[in-house]
């Protein structure tokens, strides 16, 4: 029978998910370490928290397998405790705690109190914007409100979040200045639904006063917003984004689909005409934003004939940057009522032929950038090239800039203005211009 380790403890919180989670192992992190704690991410640790995601099944497979990873661990000695939070523990807790008894407990995603007494930590309410960022120090993710009140058929999110609960502005530009004193340039603003930002605590839709005040934060240098919902987007946004340099020329906008039928059954509150025409008022708006979408492939009900509309209106708008999922039928969820009637080999093959539509465009784009000059953030060195990104590009999702490292030093974090020398269907290669 093994001992308990006599070694302080170190405590190994481990991420899985979206930039949520992210965000709130962030926070956790810089909590555990504001009560003395010794706290690492994804290393080597005899206390873990696992961050779990709940969303797909991919996702919730995925984060049962690391809970099953760790209680083996435990079970050889390597680890002393195991803990569980985030999306999977709020959403199957009772049958997780059937399944896998050994985990030392579960926690939801609003039960950070109860999860840093369990640490043997203390929840500072004063810490406001105090996190250890687990990104690269140049950019960080900010978390604007919790929670969705959107009705969508497909998506379990308030089931795991709850309902939208804006932050206030002034909290979020002390989060923001600490983070830029930290190093941070470019905040990426993220929630499960940037368009209803503001609407709970201001009653108005309130993210271009947001980006008002953001700008204004010294040592930020770009801010970027993802996730926005297409009913009631807030068209001033686009007016700041045009009147602010550091506002990206960047819009995350998941539309998931685009014909009236499939629309509706998603309760997505939207048609194929509305759909369209706002796309057309953003691009008229700000000719030079780059739009990124994600889609749904499969979703029940779906015949060849509306996936061929949602295929041809993606050849049509030719959008920038563009993700496509196959269905996932949720329990608990409205669709989950509906009969998953797409063969998941038909749903994946027409998620491909989206895919493959996509590079096409994204190739043809990229050609017209040859020659051009753009301004690049340096976020890694990567074997013999030096990886950045435009200000159109978000981390890890889209295109990246390609500069030759053999030839030329550049700084990790840092800005610099680069020409394009030649393009692939998501990858630039660019040469720095001496100035």
């Amino acid at each position: 029978m093994r001992t308990k380790s006599l070694k302080k403890n170190k405590i190994n919180v481990i991420t899985l998910g979206c930039s949520k989670n992210v965000y709130d192992s962030e926070v956790l992190m810089g909590q555990l370490k504001a009560s003395g704690k010794d706290v690492v991410h994804e290393e080597e640790g005899n206390i873990v928290v696992i961050n779990t995601c709940g969303f797909i099944n991919n996702a919730k497979e995925e984060s049962v397998n690391t809970i099953l990873e760790y209680m083996q661990k435990k079970e050889d000695g390597d680890v002393d405790k195991v803990f569980v939070t985030g999306c999977l523990s709020e959403r199957y807790k009772p049958e997780l705690q059937k399944d896998i008894p050994n985990v030392d407990q579960y926690f939801g995603t609003t039960e950070l109190p109860g999860l840093l007494k369990a640490l043997g930590a203390d929840y500072k309410h004063e810490l406001i914007g105090e996190r250890l960022t687990t990104t690269p120090k140049n950019y960080a993710y900010l978390k604007i409100a919790e929670g969705c009140d959107r009705p969508c058929s497909f998506c379990a999110i308030p089931l795991m979040r709850g309902k939208h609960k804006s932050t206030p502005i002034e909290n979020l530009v002390i989060e923001a200045e600490k983070l830029a004193a930290n190093g941070v340039k470019e905040l990426i603003l993220i929630a499960q639904d940037l368009t209803y930002y503001g609407l709970d605590i201001y009653k108005k839709r309130n993210l271009a006063e947001l980006l008002e005040n953001l700008v204004k934060v010294e040592g930020i240098e770009w801010i970027r917003l993802h996730y926005a919902f297409p009913t009631g987007f807030p068209m001033d946004v686009l007016d700041v984004m045009n009147r602010e340099p550091k506002v990206c020329n960047y819009l995350d906008i998941p539309l998931q689909h685009i014909n009236d039928d499939i629309l509706k059954s998603m309760r997505r509150g939207t048609t194929h005409e509305k759909t369209t025409k706002l796309l057309e008022k953003f691009r008229k708006a700000v000719p030079e934003m780059t739009i990124r979408t994600t889609l749904i492939v499969g979703y029940p009900g779906e015949t060849q004939e509306q996936f061929e509309e949602l295929r041809e209106w993606v050849r049509k708008m030719r959008f920038e940057r563009l993700g496509c999922f196959t269905y996932s039928h949720e329990e608990n969820t409205h669709a989950f009522n509906l009969v998953d009637d797409v063969p998941q080999d038909v749903k994946q093959d027409r998620a491909n032929e989206i895919m493959e539509i996509q590079s096409q465009i994204s190739w043809e784009l990229n050609q017209e950038k040859i020659g051009q000059e753009f301004k690049v953030v340096i976020d890694r060195k990567e074997g013999e090239y030096f990886v950045g990104r435009t200000e159109f590009d978000s981390p890890d999702v889209d295109n990246e800039v390609l500069i030759n490292a053999t030839n030329t030093y550049l700084k990790t974090g840092e800005y610099t203005t680069v020409k394009v020398t030649e393009a692939a269907d998501f990858d630039l290669y660019a040469e720095p211009v001496i100035k």
